[in-house]
This record gives C-alpha cells, structure tokens and sequence, in this order.
C-alpha cells in the first residue's frame, strides 16, 4: 500500500512536470512574439542620455557657468503608493513637507509620472536610494553652477529647472549652450533599476562651450565699487560699463542690484534687470562732448571761441536756460569744462538745424547695438521737431533724448577710438572688427583735449582723476520725469570717460540712479566711482602711465 502511493505521488508529480513542459513549449511555439512582447513591455525602456551644457568662461578662461550632475526623484503614482511611514522618511530627507506630499500623492493616483524633487545632489539621491522604497526612481541630469554669483549675474544670466537658458547669455546664446540629448534602451528590473544598457540609439551632442569678453578681474572691481556706492548715497539702482577702445569688447558690465542665480527664488526679480542694457535715461550734459564736436565740423568754432553767457540766462521760445551763476565770456573749450547751459544752448543755436543731431546718431545713439543680451533698448532719439529751437537747444545739452548706460559707452567708444564707430561684442574678439570713420580723427582728439579739462580743479569732475592717468570724460546730472513734469528732487548722475587720454584703451560709463542726500551731481555721485574704477583697471591691464601722480 506504501509502495503505491508513493508511486502514485511521484507519478503525479512527473506527469504535471510534463504538462508545464509541454504548455511551455506549446506557449514558446505558438505565441512567442506576444510573450516576448509583453516581457519587454515590463522590462525594457528607453532613456534620455542628458547633454552636458556648454562652459561659459570669461577672456582669459575662469569658469563663469558649469554643469555639475545631479538627480531628479520621481514616482509612477498609478502603479506604486507609499505607506505614510514611507511617505514621512522620504519627506524628510528630500526636505518636503509630508502631510502635502502625501496629499499630492494621493491626488496623482491617476498619473504616470510625478516629479518628487529635483536638481538632488548624488549623495542625496543616495540616501533615498538606502530606503529601498518600492516606485521611487531616479533620473540622471545637470544642473547649472555660477562660480562668481552675483557678480556676472545680469550677463551671465540663469538657466531653468529643465536646464534651458533663462537670462542673459544663457538664454541668448542657449542653442549653443545646449547641445542635443541622446536615447539608450535598457533593461530594468522590477524595482526600477537598470540592470543592463541593451543599445545605444543615439549619443548625446554636447554644448559648445563659450568665452566671453569679459574680465573678471575688472568685473568684480566694478561691481564691489558699484555696490559701495549705490549703497552709500542710497540710491535706487546703479549701472557701470567698461569697454575695450581697441576691440569693442565688453570688459566689464554690472548692476545694482543684482542676484545670486545659484540661489535664485521664484517671484524674487527685483535684482534681474539688467538695467545698463534694458533701461534708458535721459543722459543729461553727458552728450555735450557731441554738441562741441557738432561745432567743430561746421568750422564756425574753435576751442578758443568765444561765447558770452552774460547774465547766466536767457530764454529760447517760452524756456529759460541757465546756469548756476554768472560765468562771463567763456571759450568753447571753457565751456564744456564748467559744463555752461547757456554756452552751449547758443552754441547749438548757431549750427544748422541737423548739425548735433546727425552728430549723435553718427556716434551710434538710436542704433541697436546687437550685443545678444536679452532685452537690449534702443536709443529714443529721432528728428522731428528740429526746426523748432527749444528742441534743438534741449537736445544739445541732453534732454529730450534717452539713451541706455550701453548705448552711451558705445558712443563714447566713437570719440575714444579717434572718430572710428566699432560694434560692440559680448565675446572675445582675436582680432580687431571692422570699422566705419564717421567723424575726423583731428576733431575726436581735439574734442578728448576739452574733456580732460574736465576733471581740472576748475572742471566739473576734479574727483575723476586718476594718479598716474590722463582721463578725459563729462558729468551728467539729468532730472527725472515725474507725473507733473521734471521732478528737482530726483535726478540720475552721471559720468562718462576713457583713460588714458594719450592712447585710450577703456570707456566707462557710470550711471547712479536718484542718489539720496546732499550730494546728487554726476561730479560728487559718480566721477568718484569711475576713478577707483579706473585706477585699478590701468594696474591690472599694465597700462604704463601716461600723468603726473603716484601710478604705483
């Protein structure tokens, strides 16, 4: 009896062996595509291979933007729950709040895919990874890294969560940067994990790499005395932008204020503007240097004309021009250096109708610069009105006209350059650009002669000076436009300048925006700024000096 059912039971048991042998191969015969069908279907994926974003690095090779790697944790919600116990730990060490986690978990129970975090760093990810939770997932990508934060912000910019550029050269320039992801298939296991790379369908493109014009060094002056200063006078907002004479490069661009993109929050964009690109002011006696060049060309003038500006005003029309005292006859030359209103408005008076404003769109005022920083602004300038001489006189002293901090280097680096109009470039040029003369190399140095009285004990800008340095440059203090007209109480100071004046080889622009208290001239407010600037500048670049003073 014992025999027999141990008989029976073996021979149950060989007869089902048989029958599973027998159904797989029947299955394996008859129905191998749908099975090897649905095994892949559960076990093979295709992937994204991330591109590596392309470096941006300054002109001489200093890292301003890197992709460094991280990971993005993520669940198939309408596959895998958690348990609340789950739910907390993961919370916690992905520094979320639980009960909204599990509330959006909960709310996503019919999605196939959910974002848990972000841009996690792999020590991080690892951490997750020790849970061992069940639908959690991982997914390789970059995220971007500003090793000099603010400071190259507002040129440098930012890229977004998915790594797309979304300020300044990163988005300009991001189809460069970019590059293009490659596809892979792989095989997973039940957990999720890849076990294997099966085929690589495409490799990843990277980014091309880009090298900007500017100079770290000289940015990081800049935007350390911008900063001193905006804060000082407790201004608004402030802009400072250097640039190459010889090239058109872009040394130096800053703002105030500013923000830090590698700890950028969303909703937070006070700082964003790029202000010396996007905003405009009315550039106020700044453009005088223009207005002179104007009367120059028309060889009515001379550097020791004579103009009388007695009693310190008279009336244009239904306008009274004056100055803030009365300065006698005074030359031309004279007359830029005490920066005289009613001098230059009989000036600009004497000349043909066109005469300063052709000057102004020659110097490149009213033209789009093209630098690809986003939101570039373009001059408001234009002719109409200049039969009538309130216009004529407004604009030759610089109202009725506004100009970005950009623009008004871009026209300086016309005079600087001996009457030579460059375009201005964001990247480092090896090899000088192209040009057009659109003014007499004779009259551009005769016209940075009068500057450089300038900053003369008796000029507007004594504060400007550099020991060591000849500069040459022009004070604005423009009033701002307020809801019933020209407000007294808030103005833009300005200065504009080059060094050395013996062969220059930088423009600066300085704009401080409605400083406070008792100091508001462009020669108290932002001369001071553009001589520290330019101080340190001509001992970083080894510009031998070319003034009496201590250079060392």
């Amino acid at each position: 009896m014992r025999r027999w059912r141990h008989f029976t039971v073996v021979g149950c048991f060989v007869l089902a062996c048989l029958a599973i042998v027998g159904r797989v191969g029947y299955l394996n015969f008859t129905q191998r595509d749908f099975l090897q069908q649905q095994g892949d279907a559960r076990s093979i994926r295709s992937e994204t291979v991330p591109a590596y974003r392309g470096l941006v690095f300054d002109r001489y090779g200093e890292p301003l933007a890197v992709s460094t790697p991280v990971v993005a944790v993520w669940m198939d919600p309408s596959r895998n729950s958690l348990g609340e116990a789950d739910v907390r730990h993961l919370a916690a060490l992905l520094d979320l709040d639980a009960d909204r986690l599990q509330a959006e978990l909960a709310a996503s129970a019919h999605r196939e895919f959910l974002y848990l975090r972000r841009r996690v760093s792999l020590e991080l990810a690892g951490s997750v990874r020790a849970l061992g939770l069940n639908g959690v997932y991982f997914q390789n990508e970059y995220r971007r890294y500003y090793p000099a934060g603010e400071t190259t912000a507002h040129v440098v910019g930012m890229t977004g969560v998915d790594d797309a550029g979304l300020e300044g050269v990163e988005l300009s320039f991001d189809e460069v940067l970019r590059g293009q992801s490659g596809r892979k298939v792989v095989l997973k296991d039940r957990r999720g994990d890849t076990v294997k790379d099966l085929e690589f369908v495409s490799a990843p493109r990277f980014g091309s790499d880009l090298r900007l014009s500017l100079d770290l060094r000289l940015q990081f002056l800049a935007y350390r005395e911008l900063k001193a200063a905006v804060a000082g006078h407790r201004a608004a907002s402030g802009s400072l932008v250097m640039l190459d004479v010889a090239t058109g490069e872009i040394l130096a661009l800053v703002n105030q204020p500013s923000y830090n993109p590698n700890d950028f929050t969303p909703g937070d964009t006070a700082g964003m503007r790029n202000r010396a690109v996007t905003d405009i002011y009315e550039p106020g006696s700044t453009v005088k240097p223009f207005t002179v060049l104007a009367a120059l060309e028309s060889g009515d003038f001379a550097a020791d004309s004579a103009i009388d500006t007695s009693p310190g005003y008279f009336s244009v029309g239904s306008k009274l021009v004056q100055d803030p005292a009365d300065r006698g006859v005074l030359t031309l030359e004279q007359t830029l250096q005490k920066s005289s209103q009613v001098g230059i408005a009989k000036v600009a008076l004497a000349l043909q109708d066109r005469a300063v404003f052709d000057v102004l769109v020659r110097a490149g005022m009213g033209s789009y610069m093209g630098t690809g920083l986003p939101g570039e602004a373009v001059a408001a300038i234009n002719d109409a009105g200049l039969g009538d001489p309130v216009v004529r006189t407004t604009l030759a002293y610089g109202y009725g006209l506004a100009l970005s901090p950009l623009q008004l280097a871009h026209a300086y680096l016309t005079l600087a350059s001996g009457g030579l109009r460059r375009p201005l470039s964001l990247l480092r040029q090896e090899m000088p650009p192209d040009s057009t003369r659109v003014f007499p190399a004779a009259l551009a140095r005769e016209v940075i002669a009068m500057m450089e009285t300038v900053t003369a004990d008796t000029g507007t800008a004594p504060k400007a000076r550099v020991p060591g340095y000849r500069v040459a440059g022009k004070t604005g203090t423009a009033r701002k436009v307020g809801s019933d007209g020209y407000d007294d109480e808030r103005h833009v100071a300005l200065f504009a300048g080059l060094a050395p004046v013996s062969a220059p080889r930088l423009v600066v622009v300085v704009v401080i925006n409605e400083p406070q208290g008792q100091l508001r001239g462009g020669g108290e407010v932002a001369a001071p700024v553009f001589a520290r600037v330019v101080a340190r500048s001509m001992r970083l670049l080894g510009v031998k000096p070319d003034g009496p003073g201590d250079a060392a």
